[in-house]
């Protein structure tokens, strides 16, 4: 099969297109016919060795962590899926490797694919899917009636994010540039600032969740229009204990990770508020339910973007830029 490989950590060098053999499938997961898959900012950082410390990767790497494809292998134990099944997934964190034409996946980490989306929206979906179900759902246990302050509301978590919000029942702050006010109002807003121009600290109060993306300055922010109690969950750092233990890194990790988010917990607890780090992890089970939303019609993809898959480089060099509204995909098949 064809895949592009990172052969060593380097923010200059390019991915490398290369023919591998077919992965082969363990008992518990599925053989994916990739057709489309997409790019995110991560892959990026951990091209350039950003992570290697926390995620030990061997390299050469296949980078990609959203899929959408058919089913074309079943090992003996999966009871799941079927081949010719149309899904999609996001491999566990050390199992990553999209940007390919086959991947297995352990059947946990796959859901159905919605039927009422092509395979390159459907590839848009699970990793920012994942991050703000995990974010709102279940960390923040976000409710009708509260107020959610979403950073940059037209990246790809974003997007998704404010939609899932909404669904909800709460009230949705966001940031975004003003040539984006007209998308994030689409996908259901409530307040929008525009971040060129305006400090999103002096116009909002009182809230209950700030789902962080952005750097150290905006987190603080964030703290300061908490309500008592209310919730920042940071998708950006710093990672925290919580991630360490997640990740089951050595002693020496877990106390560095203790003294990275010390300042921020410290200035948290002064406010009586609460700080946490997500790290997203696949979840077969939370796809599903984000399935059927998007079945349902309460959630659509926000796509910017389709590359060829000869154009993966073209599409990481794209995200790099910092400037897509959604996600960016490339169509494999």
């Amino acid at each position: 099969m064809k895949a592009f490989i990172a052969r060593r950590y380097s923010k200059v060098d390019k991915l490398e297109m290369v023919d591998l053999p077919e992965p082969v499938v363990n008992d518990n997961e599925v053989l994916i016919q990739i057709h489309a898959a997409s790019i995110n900012l991560i892959d990026s950082k951990l091209k350039s060795g950003e992570f290697k410390l926390i995620l030990p990767y061997k390299l050469p790497l296949i980078l990609g962590h959203d899929v959408a494809g058919v089913v074309t292998k079943t090992g003996y134990k999966v009871s799941r899926f079927k081949v010719g099944d149309e899904v999609f997934a996001q491999p566990a964190v050390l199992k990553i490797g999209t940007l390919a034409e086959y991947i297995a996946i352990n059947e946990t980490n796959v859901a159905l694919k919605p039927q009422n989306i092509s395979m390159e929206e459907a590839a848009s979906i699970p990793l920012v899917g994942l991050t703000a179900w995990q974010a709102l759902i279940e960390k923040a246990n976000l409710k009708k009636g509260q107020k959610v302050f979403i950073q940059a509301g037209s990246g790809g978590v974003g997007t998704f994010a404010i939609q899932l919000a909404k669904h909800v029942g709460a009230t949705v702050a966001t940031t975004t540039s003003e040539t984006n006010f007209d998308l994030v109002n689409r996908l259901g807003a409530d307040v929008v600032i525009d971040y060129k121009r305006d400090d999103f600290e002096t116009m909002l109060k009182d809230y209950d969740v700030v789902l962080n993306s952005q750097d150290t300055k905006s987190l603080e922010k964030s703290l300061r229009i908490l309500k008592p109690n209310g919730k920042v969950i940071s998708i950006s750092g710093p990672p925290d204990v919580g991630f360490a233990k997640q990740m089951n890194t050595p002693w020496f990790l877990k106390f560095i990770m203790k003294l990275l988010s010390f300042g921020i917990n410290r200035k948290a607890k002064r406010l009586g508020v609460d700080y946490s780090f997500l790290f997203m992890r696949a979840n077969g089970n939370q796809l599903t339910e984000i399935a059927s939303l998007i079945n349902n019609g309460a959630i659509k993809p926000v796509l910017d973007k389709v590359f060829t898959f000869e154009q993966a480089n073209e599409a990481l060099t794209y995200v790099e830029a910092g400037r897509t509204k959604g996600k960016v995909v490339v169509k494999v098949k």
